[in-house]
């Protein structure tokens, strides 16, 4: 008896119906009735950060991560729809995977992981 995975992530936001567009839009994510989707199994990762982390921002309290199987084709689909697409090299892991950060329309931070093959 445990854990099996993430059921779900709720948040406030000043206009949901606009956000749920955009993340719709954007990231394919939340289309379905209640705002559902088909994920596939893989890794996800609980860690908890210390509270004067630099990894994302300190007027945050959370990231999003979201696993995505063509991080190249999304980078292009976001910056061809407008969406400001953050990579640095340094981010990227052997052997765990590419990474870029982008920000939803009220400026909650959302990290895109394309893990290695060798996951």
């Amino acid at each position: 008896m445990g854990v099996t995975g993430i059921g779900g992530f709720f948040f406030r936001a000043k206009d949901p119906k606009a956000m749920r567009a955009w993340y719709v839009e954007h990231l394919g994510v939340g289309s379905a009735p209640y705002g559902q989707w088909d994920t596939q199994a893989g890794p996800s990762v609980f860690a908890p950060f210390a509270a004067d982390t630099d990894y994302f921002a300190a007027d945050h309290q959370w990231m999003l991560n979201l696993r995505v199987d063509d991080i190249d084709g999304l980078i292009a689909k976001l910056r061809a729809g407008g969406v400001e697409v953050i990579t640095k090299p340094e981010w990227d892991m052997p052997g765990v995977g590419r990474f870029a950060r982008i920000h939803d329309p009220e400026g909650n931070p959302i990290e895109l992981w394309q893990p290695d093959e060798t996951e």
